[in-house]
Formats: structure tokens, C-alpha cells, sequence
């Protein structure tokens, strides 16, 4: 028998199940192969930032794995399919192991490969969760809810669990802290600069690999800073727990011009290829929370919640759902996106425009500006959910499959018609002004809904819900915003519909 092992670009971890399969077998009789595919990039438009990242770390982690004995085939071509069947012939495998890949698209790819071998597919274990606890988990219950998720797997690991068996400072979450609006004329709003690196070697061979490439892409390299292996993530790791963690929460909703990072963590793109895994994240952070005086409960928690909770719960959200959920579009939305998603130059609200350039720039943008100002533009004005989730795919340095779709069909859009979130994710100028200094120098009115200054958000929120009032009358917490509508004067009410209408024909 003579074993090998395939490894994705977003397992690179040497804890990963088809590598942790290897019990007792000594790693010079075992062949890896990675490939890097010039035809799963041009499936759409990627941020080259992206590109550098994952060809990047996965050229590390193939030294990495020759340093400990393993023969790795690296292969550089255009389609996976004929690179495996060249190693499988080549080095006379029989037995394939690889961690089974989370995104459903690649798991399709490979089950369709015709190879001379016996190919197991191992359980992934870089989650907290595996796809069968979170299936059993969710099949009995009448309500799927983020929170009763998210309490079960503190539970689960006693994660900032009292001895009693009670939360952590007497409540689930604290939310209501962390929603700080951003001073920047405070002394105290000093944001620390993140963790980058300069280019190795090996980063700077990718980067001119992506920039001859012959295929579409989005963004720019510029000054590509993100680690690329696992000793240099678990220096962000630090970064984020020593200067930036006890901040994180009170401002983890803020927005606020040139300052891209502010105190949030960075670690997405890194637990989401494996070069650090989750659970450990979590622990280290709990385990800080314990052992220091400046950490309030507030920030900690926070984190923690994005990624026990959320990032936990939209892996398992894709897990139950099937190949039709990314097609969903309750409300019917088609109008094609504007070219200024593409071409931030091209925006006209300013803080499209500093979230845009910021994510042409360096594949980044944090979570309420993905959610609270693209997502609820994209859907007040009626875009093609679809188009909007491969945009949000294409552009960000942490997006995959698993990721995007339940964020953006499910939670951005409301596309599924509320199977994950509660309500749309919609709101008005007023959020952005309070919660950022975007509205500051626009050359729209935040507090104008119509006439010839007002903020295409405004129009846009009430020509919403005008368009769907009849879904969102179902929708129980969107009475009370409902009955402000009926309060609009008619005339105003057809001068929104008329705003709208002229936005999208222009």
C-alpha cells in the first residue's frame, strides 16, 4: 500500500485530519501533493491579495512538510483533475487520504475524478463543531438562533463558564457595550497598528506569478503584509491579544476614515486556510480574560462571539442547507450590480467609497462595514443577491464558499426569507452617521430623504420598505418601522420611488 496525501489550500495546518491519519507511518514513505490551478482562479475575479496569500502559505507549508520528511509534489498548472491523476500514476498511490474540503463546489470536483485508487475522504476538523454534532444539534429544533447556538458550545466547552454553570459576568452577551460610536478627537481613540510583514522571498515570487497572470483579478497587491505561515499568524495572534483585544469590544462596531483595522483581530484569513485553528484562538483568548486585570468582559466576550458563534454557526448553517440555498432570492431582487462595486473611483456616497477603496487596497474590510454598509445598500437598492455574494467572494482576502453564502444570502441579503436571520439587516443614514465619520464631507444629506442632496440610503430604505411591505408585514419586528411608513406624506412617499427609480436608469 502506498499512501499519499492531497492537501487544499485552506488546510494548511499539520494537525489536519488526513495528516493526523498518519499514526505510526513514518512521513518518508508518505507523498503530499499540492496544486496551484490557474482554472480555479479564473471561476471569478479574485482580490490578488487573496491569491497571494494562499499560494503564498501554501508554499510555505510545503517546505514546512519537507522539513519533517514528507515528499510533496508541488504542482503549478492550469486544472486540478490532471495534475492528481499525473501523481497518482507517478508515485503509485493506493491509498488517498485528504481532509474533506468544506466548500460543497470543491467536494463536487473531486468525487467527479476518475482515479486508479481508493480515495478516503477524512472528516474536517478545522472546526469546533463537526458537520454531525451541528446536524443533530439543529434537526430536532423548531427555531434555528445564532444565540441558542452559540450558548450551547460555551456550555459544551466551558468557555467563560463560572463554577456554577452561569455566563461569565452575569449575561450571555454585552452587546450593548460594544457599540460605541468612533471619536476620533478622543485622546483614548488611538488604534494600534496591526501585525504586517515584509515580503519574503517566496511572497515576492507569488506576487509577480499573480500580476503576469492571464486571467482576470480584482484589487491591488500593493503592499502585501498578511502572513503567510503559521509562526508568523500566531505573532498577529499576540498583536491582537497584547494591544489591540482589551479595546476591541467598544469600538467593534465603528467606522471611521483611514483607519481600515482599528482594534479588530485579523485572524479570519488565517483560522479560515489553518494556520491557526479556532478552538486554540478561543482558549488563548479565555485564558487571557483569566489571567489579566485590563480585560473587561465586554471585549472578550465579543470576540469570542464572532468566532465560537458566528463563524461556527454559518459553516453549519452551509452544512444543512442544500445546493439550492445559494440560489435563494425572496424578495425577488435582479437589478445588476453598478459598476462602482468593481471600481470604487466610480462611487458617489462617500462611505461606499471609503469601504470600496479600502477593499481595493487590501482585500479587508470589517464586519459592519461587509454588513451595514455594503450588504444593506446592495440590498435597500435591490441588487441580485447572487451577484452580490460572488462580488463579496471575490473580493476578500477570508472569503470561501462556507463563509459567503450564509453571510450574504442568508444574513446580508435576507434572500432566504429569514431561515437565518431574524430580520433584514436594513437601516437608514441615520446608522452610518452615528456609527461612522463617512456623512461627514459627503455630497449627499444623511438627514435628507428626498430632494436633490438626499442620501441614496434614505430614499433607498423607505422605497424598500414600500416595495415589500407585504413580505415584511409577516416579518413581526418590522411592525413598528411599517407604521412610520404609513406616516409619510404621499407626496414625499412618491418623490422616494421616483429617487429610487432614477438611481437605478442612471
Amino acid at each position: 500500500m502506498s499512501i499519499g496525501i492531497w492537501i487544499l489550500g485552506d488546510q494548511l495546518n499539520l494537525n489536519q485530519s488526513a495528516l493526523a491519519s498518519l499514526t505510526d507511518i513514518d512521513p518518508t514513505s508518505v507523498s503530499v501533493l499540492m496544486v496551484e490551478s490557474t482554472d480555479h482562479v479564473r471561476i471569478r475575479p479574485y482580490h490578488q491579495q487573496k491569491l497571494i496569500l494562499v499560494w503564498s502559505a501554501m508554499r510555505h507549508f510545503a517546505q514546512e512538510l519537507r522539513s519533517i520528511g514528507f515528499k510533496v509534489t508541488y504542482a503549478e498548472c492550469d486544472e486540478f483533475g490532471s495534475a492528481v491523476e499525473a501523481w497518482v500514476k507517478a508515485e503509485g498511490i493506493t491509498d488517498l487520504r485528504m481532509m474533506a474540503p468544506v466548500d460543497k463546489p470543491f467536494a463536487g470536483l473531486i468525487s467527479g475524478l476518475n482515479l486508479d485508487c481508493e480515495i478516503n475522504s477524512i472528516p474536517n476538523n478545522h472546526f469546533i463543531w463537526s458537520e454531525t454534532e451541528f446536524t443533530t444539534w439543529a434537526k430536532p429544533r423548531k427555531r434555528m438562533l445564532m444565540e441558542d447556538f452559540y450558548r450551547e458550545g460555551r456550555k459544551r466547552l466551558n468557555i467563560l463558564m463560572d463554577e456554577q454553570g452561569k455566563p461569565v459576568g452575569g449575561a450571555w452577551n454585552f452587546d450593548k457595550e460594544n457599540r460605541k460610536p468612533p471619536k476620533k478627537n478622543d485622546p483614548t481613540f488611538k488604534p494600534p497598528a496591526p501585525r504586517w510583514f515584509e515580503p519574503d522571498a517566496i511572497v515576492q515570487t507569488v506576487t509577480q506569478k499573480v500580476l503576469e497572470l492571464d486571467v482576470p483579478t480584482y484589487g491591488s497587491a500593493g503592499e502585501f503584509g498578511w502572513a503567510v505561515n503559521r509562526s508568523q499568524a500566531l505573532q498577529v495572534l499576540d498583536t491582537f491579544i497584547e494591544t489591540r483585544l482589551s479595546t476591541f469590544g467598544p469600538y467593534e462596531d465603528a467606522m471611521v476614515t483611514g483607519q481600515d483595522t482599528l482594534w479588530h483581530s485579523l485572524l479570519s484569513p488565517y483560522m479560515n486556510i489553518g494556520l491557526l485553528q479556532p478552538l486554540e484562538v478561543i482558549q488563548r483568548v479565555a485564558s487571557e480574560f483569566e489571567s489579566r486585570d485590563d480585560l473587561d468582559i465586554n471585549s472578550v466576550e465579543g470576540f469570542i462571539r464572532q468566532v465560537m458563534g458566528w463563524r461556527e454557526y454559518m459553516r453549519g448553517i452551509y452544512v444543512i442547507t442544500d445546493d439550492h440555498y445559494s440560489d435563494s432570492n425572496w424578495f425577488g431582487h435582479q437589478h445588476e450590480l453598478p459598476e462602482f462595486f468593481w471600481d470604487c473611483s466610480k462611487a458617489t456616497m462617500n462611505c461606499l467609497k471609503q469601504c470600496l477603496s479600502q477593499t481595493e487596497r487590501s482585500a479587508y474590510s470589517h464586519h459592519i462595514q461587509r454588513l451595514m454598509i455594503l450588504n444593506n445598500f446592495a440590498l435597500i437598492a435591490g441588487y441580485n443577491p447572487q451577484e452580490i455574494e460572488q462580488w463579496f467572494h471575490s473580493v476578500y482576502i477570508d472569503a470561501y464558499d462556507w463563509v459567503m453564502q450564509p453571510n450574504v444570502i442568508g444574513m446580508g441579503q435576507y434572500a432566504d426569507g429569514g431561515f437565518l436571520a431574524s430580520k433584514p439587516y436594513a437601516s437608514s443614514a441615520n446608522y452610518v452617521n452615528k456609527m461612522s465619520d463617512y456623512c461627514k464631507g459627503c455630497q449627499y444629506d444623511y438627514k435628507a430623504r428626498i430632494g436633490d442632496r438626499a442620501c441614496p440610503f434614505n430614499y433607498f430604505y423607505w422605497d424598500f420598505l414600500d416595495r415589500h411591505r407585504e413580505k415584511l408585514t409577516t416579518q413581526g419586528r418590522m411592525s413598528f418601522i411599517l407604521k412610520n411608513l404609513d406616516k409619510m406624506a404621499p407626496e414625499d412617499l412618491e418623490e422616494v420611488r421616483e429617487l429610487a427609480r432614477s438611481w437605478h436608469e442612471s
